[in-house]
């Protein structure tokens, strides 16, 4: 056996008896990114714009976003595979997110006392998205990343099995 093939092999047989944290601290950024997101679109006061069912339902998503978001930060961690596809599905939500309120947001405007003002100027729009994509990317990586690790364990601990 090579000392390359030995290195391997001690990677894969501390992956027993370590925490995946990059896999979590990924999600964690993630969940950061995210509070960023929506602090920005909830300070945002244009009139009554922000004030709709619209708004009530991007709150509930932050909070359950943020809340299985944590979940699956502490599951990767673990090494629990079941975490892998939400993990994918909050990525994919993160940019499904981008096409919708900040995109109508960024379209629309208000008359102020007789003004017009945007709602969302190309500033903050922009800020928002890089906020979502940055999100988004953070946990599609850690899926992916969470996934190849179980599956190097997985296969390593089925090769300890043979012998």
């Amino acid at each position: 056996m090579t000392q390359t093939q030995e290195l391997q092999q001690v990677k894969c047989d501390r992956m027993r008896y370590t925490k995946d944290k990059f896999s979590a601290n990924l999600v964690l950024v993630a969940i950061v990114f995210d509070a960023l997101y929506f602090v920005s679109i909830y300070q945002s006061d244009v009139g009554s714009y922000y004030y709709t069912w619209l708004i009530g339902a991007s709150i509930i998503y932050n909070l359950l976003f943020m809340l299985l978001g944590f979940l699956a930060s502490e599951g990767v961690k673990s090494r629990k595979s079941t975490y892998t596809l939400p993990l994918l599905l909050l990525g994919v939500m993160q940019f499904v997110r981008m096409v919708y309120l900040p995109a109508k947001a960024h379209a629309a405007s208000v008359e102020i006392s007789g003004e017009t003002i945007a709602v969302m100027e190309d500033g903050q729009y922009i800020y928002v998205l890089v906020c979502l994509a940055i999100s988004g990317v953070c946990c599609l990586v850690a899926a992916v990343a969470s996934y190849l690790n179980n599956k190097k364990l997985a296969a390593y601990l089925a090769s300890i099995e043979k012998d």
